[in-house]
């Protein structure tokens, strides 16, 4: 197992294969370098170095009971690509991971990220308030907290039906794929995952998106019930200098696993242009 000591003492796990230009993944809350699969393959067939990693408190790195904020996450990251001295990098995030690779490249990684691909992101801000009127109720994310510290393992089998819209009359339901997310899931440590909640719901990376000069792909389905579009990646892509937004319809929130084909062959074709 490859593991890397940072600062604060956290190992974090990660993976590294293949040569030539790097790609670094970024995973959604509350999953594992794992969910990265059908990308590490493809871009590994395709010539890339891909390395995906656990976050802090996810997946088989140290289950930690602090540092669970997004500088910290952002920083780790920073950390692991010094470590393995990855240059001209293209950084992909899912969900949560999306705001980790635009911190990380706002405030990190300048001089060391080529490009950048938020996929159902959670930028710029999640929830409503006086600022974000058209965001997401406070109450859905203090039930996903109640329900995390209280029955998460139930919870986190029942959370798969929206998040790839296995509620929608015409899903072609995969139960292989809800216990891999639910596995994943029950890896990562319930501190952690309980302190990324408020994370993934109240981090404002309006800035960061600002700051961002380099190509940034945002990809979004409009089917996605766990980050609403609209809020996210329209107002993401806006706040960026140099953007791509492309919008899935039909596509649920898990559309790099479902919609593998046509997402990989998307950033592909970002990554040439």
């Amino acid at each position: 197992m490859n593991k890397f000591t940072v600062k604060d003492g956290t190992e974090i796990y990660f993976k590294d294969l293949g040569e030539g230009q790097p790609i670094f993944f970024h995973h959604g809350w509350p999953l594992s370098s794992d969910d990265w699969d059908a990308q590490m393959m493809f871009f590994l067939e395709k010539g890339f170095r891909v390395i995906s990693h656990d976050r802090r408190g996810h997946g088989r790195s140290t289950q930690t009971y602090k540092g669970n904020d997004m500088d910290t996450y952002a920083a780790d990251v920073a950390e692991l690509v010094e470590f393995l001295d990855l240059r001209d990098v293209i950084h992909v995030g899912h969900s949560t991971g999306g705001g980790e690779a635009i911190r990380y490249a706002a405030q990190n990684g300048k001089d060391r990220v080529s490009k950048v691909v938020l996929i159902s992101a959670i930028t710029p801000y999640m929830i409503a308030d006086t600022n974000n009127p058209e965001g997401v109720p406070l109450a859905v994310f203090d039930d996903i907290r109640h329900n995390t510290r209280h029955n998460r393992q139930q919870f986190y089998q029942d959370l798969t039906v929206p998040f790839y819209g296995y509620n929608r009359e015409d899903a072609v339901i995969k139960k292989g794929i809800q216990d891999n997310w639910w596995r994943q899931g029950m890896m990562g440590g319930i501190k952690a995952q309980y302190d990324c909640i408020k994370v993934f719901s109240e981090t404002d990376f309006t800035e960061d998106l600002k700051s961002v000069e380099i190509p940034v792909l945002v990809l979004h389905g409009d089917d996605d019930q766990i980050v609403p579009y609209a809020t996210t990646a329209v107002k993401a892509a806006e706040l960026l200098k140099n953007s791509k937004l492309i919008i899935y319809p039909g596509f649920s929130h898990g559309m790099p696993t479902i919609n593998a084909d046509v997402i990989n062959e998307d950033i592909l074709s970002f990554i040439k242009e």
